[in-house]
Formats: structure tokens, C-alpha cells, sequence
């Protein structure tokens, strides 16, 4: 890949960094009731106690995949670095640029992605089979008739 490739992707997941981490400190103020404009969070009735936990779950659960994502975003900075940067972790071939402009800090292939175990029989350059699928195959399902 390009040195201007990868300054373009770097500066982008620069910037998706600096952005998630205003996001998740400001969902984790939410959540840990730590902006709290009134002097007592107490609700009145039942119904708002349990909307009032079911938000905070919600938020705490959006608050780890945000984290997660960030996770990603460092790690993908770090193969940036090393030189490893649009090479997948599973089947080491090179991650096309369609796949890295969607998600560019993605560690895989589509293929590896696929099929979920981070690994698929080629070696090289992914190129998948044609059908969208990793592996091949017709798409159908034998079904008991």
C-alpha cells in the first residue's frame, strides 16, 4: 500500500479515536449519573425506576462496544507503526481498500471475517470466490423434506 494510503487511513482513525473518546466519556458521565442536574436522582414511582435502569444498561452496553471499538481503532494504529497495516491477522493476504474504506480498523479479510474464525484456505491476496461467500458453495440449504 501507498505511504499516502496509509497517512489517509491514519489520519482517519485519528480522528474516529478522538471522537469516540468524547462519545464514551461523555455516555460513561451518563451512566455513572455523574451529570446529574437535579440534587436527587430518586424517582417517584416504580415505572421511572425501571426506565431509569433499563437506560443505564442500555448505555453501559453502548459505553463497552464503543470501548471495543476503540480497542480496535489503537490496535490498527499500532499495525500502521509496525508496517502490518491492511494485512489480515488470519490468513495474512492483503485486505482490499473497499474493505479498509469501510472499516479501517478492521484486522481481516471479508473472507476471514466470514467465516468467523479469523482464518480461510488462501494464502496471499484475498480475492473470495466471486459470490460474496468465503468457501464457495451454492448458497443452498439442504433442507429435510
Amino acid at each position: 500500500m501507498k505511504k499516502i494510503d496509509i497517512k489517509t487511513y491514519k489520519q482517519r482513525l485519528l480522528e474516529m479515536r478522538r471522537r469516540l473518546r468524547g462519545d464514551v466519556t461523555s455516555m460513561a458521565d451518563v451512566a455513572l449519573g455523574s451529570e446529574s442536574s437535579e440534587p436527587t436522582s430518586m424517582p417517584i414511582h416504580m415505572a421511572e425506576l425501571g426506565s431509569d435502569n433499563f437506560e443505564q444498561e442500555f448505555t453501559l452496553s453502548l459505553l463497552a462496544t464503543e470501548e471495543g471499538t476503540l480497542s480496535m481503532i489503537e490496535d490498527a494504529l499500532v499495525r500502521i507503526e509496525n508496517g502490518s497495516f491492511a494485512i489480515c491477522t488470519g490468513c495474512e493476504g492483503k485486505i482490499p481498500k473497499t474493505r479498509l474504506n469501510a472499516i479501517p480498523y478492521t484486522p481481516l479479510c471479508i473472507q476471514c471475517a466470514e467465516t468467523g474464525e479469523g482464518k480461510h484456505s488462501g494464502k496471499g491476496t484475498c480475492r473470495g470466490t466471486g459470490n460474496g461467500r468465503a468457501g464457495g458453495g451454492s448458497g443452498r440449504v439442504n433442507r429435510p423434506r
